[in-house]
């Protein structure tokens, strides 16, 4: 294997709670609200699936459901799509809802799995290339600078600067392309099935993780290093 793709949020990274999330915005603001209530409007936004990078939707309105299967394929879209589902919820200030959306861009609500690191650095001492293909309808390049992971990283394939998403193939092969890889030559890691699988129609060997809160998912990654046969071999010396 020469090369690895991964997913971004539920595989590298996880979003923040969404009690965390409404908490932030609130303070932000300086909207009080009582903790019953904050607990109340923080469960609504999960069951909605207002939050990008945590939990679906339990039921999707009809009338979000278009915008809903295209978001990742331009920033309006996805803005669109997850301020409207946030806006069935009600909140103490309509302003809210778009703070939200603001929020869960910045590399603050956003925490590396513990393993993220170790195996990036890793793979590159190893010569492995490394792209992030991602579903997405923002820049996440801010959030590995923030969290010291982008040196790790060579070529960022997000779904919205190319208007196609996961699993069109056409996604993964911008990415294999910018690392000069072949497909039998390399693996994608990622928590959906669904998404992330699409590069085995490619001929991609495919690594699945689940998509759990950090603290309780500390080494699924660890595998891939063994895919690639970097966890038997030395590194690089001159990148080491």
């Amino acid at each position: 294997m020469t090369a690895v793709l991964f997913d971004f949020s539920g595989t590298l990274f996880r979003i923040e709670s969404t009690e965390s999330w409404l908490r932030a915005v609130l303070a932000e603001a300086e909207v009080p609200l009582a903790e019953a209530e904050l607990a109340r409007a923080a469960r609504a936004l999960e069951v909605a699936g207002a939050q990008p990078g945590g939990a679906f939707p339990l039921a999707l309105p009809e009338e979000l459901s278009g915008v809903w299967a295209v978001r990742d394929e331009s920033a309006e879209l996805h803005r669109a799509a997850y301020t409207g589902l946030s806006r069935q919820v009600a909140l103490p200030d309509p302003a809210l809802h778009d703070a939200l959306y603001e929020r869960h861009m910045t590399p603050r609500a956003w925490a590396p799995y513990p393993d993220a690191a170790p195996v990036l650095r890793t793979l590159r001492e190893h010569g492995i290339g490394v792209g992030v293909v991602s579903n997405i309808g923002w820049d996440l390049r801010p959030v590995f600078r923030e969290h010291g992971l982008d040196t790790y990283v060579d070529a960022y394939v997000l779904s919205y600067e190319h208007g196609v998403q996961k699993p069109d193939p056409r996604l993964f092969t911008v990415a294999l392309d910018a690392l000069g890889a072949e497909p039998e030559e390399t693996v994608m890691v990622g928590d959906s099935r669904a998404a992330d699988g699409g590069a085995a129609a490619l001929g991609c060997r495919v690594h699945f993780v689940d998509h759990l809160p950090v603290a309780e998912r500390p080494d699924a990654l660890l595998p891939v290093l063994d895919l690639v046969g970097a966890a038997r071999r030395p590194a690089t010396p001159t990148q080491a």
